[in-house]
């Protein structure tokens, strides 16, 4: 969840919500984001195997339902990586800002070609410099910046805003879904992810939350509404420029980790549906040398080089909110007909049903290009779908 998002995502929600609106926005979508791995977890306890919601759908709601989850996901995820790959040109390189995305996503595609992942260890890591970065910025805000709070309640937003932001934040939260798809490799699961799940949630949301204050509080609205790379604008404005270079490298190594397994997932989601046929069953193949699915790896390349080309991260951003929504939607869906949980004390039918509602109401809300382009991939993915099945 500490990746590409907080270190742009502040921005284009800023845009649509004004002053007063982003933290309502930013809460509500951790809200829906709860509401969501908390169904994720209880149906990954009932098929603790690879694919997520892809499998749910499937087992829960029939194969349609899984398919339509399943697309979702590759498109958005798909989506997400062009958004990172973005995010690491405009803080590395901000005037070459599509070509270092190129560069990054050939770079991190070859590695993934070999067979290389990313170990617990090297996350640890990575978390631990992405923390050690963002307190950097929330400290030079408040010692240097000043924050202004009188800039939260500055006016320009509308409740419609409020629910684009929270659709745009929703791009933030994405991977708290990792937790409830590692059952099979987890110690007591039925014990830990519950637990494991809220108090991720809630220690990314805190951060969040003072980034929010932080980054509002100095630049204001209209600034970070237009601002590419945020974190870097704060610690400039609070008159140490010296540091942007450290925000720099900091989001670029963080944001290439990030980017490195997400590649890798959507890859191996594509090789799942191929398998199925519900992709093209040439993107099955698996390399005989390195053990992974490069056909399907190359594709998705080839797509995120397109949508890097073509459009921007705001877009980007929009997109992959709006298909992943509608992937948990899905989730909340067959969530619902797992029944009631005695042995838990949240009501996590409500929690489904609000998640449902909610992510629904968000997709639905987002800007409208990124809406209408991503419930256009789904129509297309449908169309496709039709058609294998009728031949």
């Amino acid at each position: 969840m500490l990746g590409a998002g907080v270190f742009v995502v502040f921005g284009p929600a800023a845009a649509a919500a004004g002053g007063a609106g982003l933290l309502p926005a930013l809460v509500l979508a951790g809200f829906i984001a709860f509401c969501n791995a908390t169904s994720s977890a209880r149906l990954a306890a009932r098929y603790p195997e690879s694919g997520g919601t892809y499998v749910y759908g499937r087992e829960r709601l029939g194969p349609f339902a899984g398919f339509v989850a399943g697309w979702g996901f590759v498109v958005g995820k798909t989506a997400s990586c062009a958004a990172m790959a973005l995010t690491i040109g405009a803080y590395l390189w901000p005037g070459q800002a599509r070509q270092v995305a190129v560069g990054a996503v050939l770079a991190v595609t070859a590695v993934n070609l070999r067979g290389i992942g990313k170990t617990a260890t090297a996350t640890k890591l990575l978390v631990a410099l992405v923390l050690a970065v963002l307190a950097l910025v929330a400290v030079v805000g408040i010692v240097g910046g000043p924050v202004h709070l009188d800039r939260l309640t500055d006016p320009g937003g509308s409740a419609r805003g409020v629910l684009t932001a929270a659709g745009l934040l929703f791009f933030a939260f994405a991977g708290y879904a990792r937790i409830a798809t590692l059952g099979e490799e987890v110690r007591d699961p039925q014990r830990t992810i519950p637990r494991a799940v809220p108090l991720a949630l809630g220690a990314v949301l805190a951060i969040y939350l003072v980034l929010a204050v932080v980054t509002l509080g100095v630049l204001g609205a209209d600034r970070l509404a237009g601002s590419a790379a945020p974190l870097v604008d704060v610690v400039t404005a609070a008159g140490l420029p010296g540091l942007a270079w450290v925000v720099r490298a900091g989001a670029t190594i963080a944001v290439v980790g990030v980017l490195l397994s997400l590649v890798a997932g959507v890859g191996r989601t594509t090789l799942a549906m191929a398998r199925r046929r519900d992709l093209p069953g040439a993107l099955a193949a698996v390399h005989q040398v390195h053990q992974v699915p490069h056909r399907a790896e190359l594709a998705v390349a080839a797509v995120v080089i397109v949508v890097v080309l073509l459009g921007d991260v705001g877009h980007a951003i929009g997109f992959s909110s709006c298909t992943v929504l509608v992937y948990y939607a899905i989730t909340n869906a067959a969530a619902l007909t797992l029944g009631r949980d005695p042995d838990r004390r949240l009501p996590v039918q409500v929690l489904a049903a609000l998640g449902l509602i909610g992510c629904l109401l968000l997709a639905v809300n987002l800007p409208l290009s990124s809406a209408l382009t991503g419930f256009g991939a789904l129509a297309l993915g449908t169309a496709w779908y039709a058609l294998r099945t009728r031949l």
